[in-house]
């Protein structure tokens, strides 16, 4: 299916506010102490960022693994993003995994605290590359 300008300014909007909205949950999470729920919410951030991206670039994506990998393919071997920015969220994603299908498994905030600014930045430079807004 063939999006229009407009149809995907829309979604590219409605993507990168969702990404600022989930690192404000993780946010809300983390000072409740659900630190399980806040990496959750981190990754979140990232893959709405990143399918933003995507749809900017005309790329499609069918599941969350694909978001990841054509992040790899596209952007990080093409050197507009870095290896750590393909490295954290693969990162990310895993931490998303063990924390939701893990049995008898939380993300303690030692775990999970270090990679708060580390998202904000890696949304940030995914959002510079995104032209149509």
């Amino acid at each position: 299916m063939t999006l229009s300008i407009d149809e995907k300014k829309a979604i590219i909007k409605y993507r990168i506010q969702k990404a600022w909205n989930s690192i404000q949950e993780a946010d809300d999470n983390a000072r409740l102490g659900y630190w399980t729920l806040a990496a959750s919410r981190l990754y979140y951030a990232a893959y709405y960022m990143a399918a933003a991206l995507l749809v900017d670039k005309g790329f499609i994506a069918r599941s969350h693994s694909g978001v990841i990998h054509i992040i790899g393919s596209e952007f990080v071997k093409k050197d507009f993003l870095s290896k750590e920015d393909g490295r954290l969220i693969s990162r990310l994603f895993n931490m998303r995994q063990s924390g939701d299908y893990d049995d008898l498994f939380d993300w303690t905030e030692e775990e999970v605290q270090p990679f708060f600014n580390k998202t904000k930045d890696f949304l940030a430079r995914m959002e510079k590359l995104i032209t149509l807004k």
